[in-house]
């Protein structure tokens, strides 16, 4: 099935106002538009890879707000068998936070209106999530949390250069937010 649109914040330089649009996690993958792929961009190349650059320099940029986030931890079951087990992780202080995402409009032949999809810009694991979660992952990745302060350079409402848009993409340390495996769906009768 396909998931909820994400509320995604952009601003409106038109309007010269944030507005919410809400928009499809995952570009549509060129063989199947119904398959969201990619859905996450790397911060060290968001401005140099061919499918993120455009949208980055020209100021498609969004921000998701959030109060935990996903990490899946990839382990064996009993038997041998890969598993994903996801963790929710809880800054535990109530403050909404922004992910940064990058977003693009679609024109897709099977639909009667252009897509917005976008995907979430991810930096590496930060120490407590490299050890307790990824422990075993060769290269592992978390969202970028923005600071306030910095949404609106990369909303684009003020003016930012590629480098200070590409600083603002950091990992956060020296945090102690709480990890719980993430609850069990209850099953359905």
């Amino acid at each position: 099935g396909v998931a909820r649109p994400l509320p995604v914040i952009v601003w409106d330089a038109e309007a010269r106002q944030r507005r919410i649009v809400p928009m499809r996690w995952g570009f549509p993958h060129p063989k199947d538009w119904r398959r969201p792929q990619p859905i996450h961009a790397r911060s060290e190349g968001v401005d140099a890879t061919k499918a993120f650059a455009q949208a980055f320099t020209d100021g498609q940029r969004g921000i998701v707000v959030f109060q935990t986030f996903n990490e899946g931890e990839e382990a064996l079951t009993s038997g041998g068998k890969p598993k994903t087990i996801q963790w929710t992780i809880d800054p535990g202080d109530r403050q909404p936070r922004g992910f940064p995402f990058i977003w693009r409009r679609f024109e897709v032949a099977d639909l009667p209106q252009p897509m917005l999809a976008c995907v979430m810009v991810t930096v590496p694991a930060s120490e407590m999530i490299r050890r307790t979660i990824m422990a075993n992952q060769d290269d592992p990745r978390m969202p970028a949390i923005l600071e306030e302060e910095d949404w609106s350079e990369w909303l684009g409402e003020k003016p930012a250069s590629i480098d200070n848009l590409k600083d603002v993409l950091r990992t956060m340390e020296g945090v102690s937010w709480k990890l719980a495996p993430e609850p069990r769906k209850p099953t359905k009768p």
